[in-house]
């Protein structure tokens, strides 16, 4: 297949987020011709689910998969993955939807993934690129970023960041049933699998900004599980398979 007919889709996990998806769509479709939009909305009280669906009536590279509840990020990309799978995208993107992550960058990642497998916005690679954060939380990001690296030996400086692509080979590789992971720790799981199955890694910097609409979804419990999670990836790997298999037998 040409280059330039490889198809791209970018996962927007939504929540209460009607004050910027209907700016965030034309912006990232203007980016590239190559790219559509995945709206994984869970049921947002805001009626983000009402906007997404008036935009679909009249632009056939918006989609949306709308969830029962708040079910959490990692699930949200999982179902975006499993949908661009089965649609056969080339390119799959995370991407968040408040414009902390530039749609200017898209043309930057379609650049890096002719070469590699996965491409992963950075906001630590070359310096501290973060607008208007609080000092708390930077130095919690940066702290956490560190943290990960000296556990999981993880060759990545911004294993935390959520704007990133995947060829859909990479996504194809992973047992995405096996992914147990929210949040921060989402990420870190994803690319920690990526790595160890000897991937190509790319890191692109990126500037990252505050929100300006909205409200920031980050808690305690997800700071806490991304505490715990990289023990397990790193030295209790037995962990992953006893929770497939739980599943498995729930699924059953």
């Amino acid at each position: 297949m040409n280059q330039k007919m490889k198809k791209a889709l970018i996962i927007i996990p939504t929540y209460n987020e009607s004050e910027n998806i209907p700016k965030l769509i034309p912006k990232v479709l203007s980016e590239d011709k190559r790219v559509e939009i995945l709206i994984v909305d869970d049921n947002s009280p805001d009626g983000t689910a009402v906007l997404v669906k008036d935009i679909m009536k009249t632009n056939p590279k918006v989609h949306i998969l709308e969830r029962e509840g708040k079910m959490g990020l990692g699930s949200a990309y999982i179902a975006g993955f499993k949908y661009a799978l089965k649609q056969n995208y080339d390119y799959i993107f995370e991407m968040d939807a408040d414009f902390s992550h530039n749609p200017d960058n898209i043309p930057d990642f379609l650049e890096a993934i002719k070469e590699n497998d996965l491409v992963i916005g950075s906001r630590y690679i070359t310096g501290v690129n973060v607008i208007n954060w609080p000092f708390r939380r930077l130095l919690l990001s940066i702290g956490a970023s560190k943290y990960v690296r000296y556990i999981t030996s993880l060759p990545i400086k911004d294993p935390t960041g959520g704007f990133k692509c995947f060829r859909k080979e990479v996504l194809e590789a992973l047992d995405l049933d096996n992914v147990m992971s929210d949040g921060y720790s989402f990420q870190i799981e994803v690319n920690y699998k990526v790595w160890k199955k000897g991937l190509r890694i790319k890191e692109i910097p990126i500037v990252f900004y505050e929100r300006i609409n909205g409200k920031s979804k980050m808690s305690k419990k997800i700071v806490r599980e991304a505490i715990i999670r990289v023990w397990q990836l790193r030295f209790f790997p037995e962990y992953w398979e006893r929770r497939r298999r739980k599943k498995q037998l729930k699924k059953s």
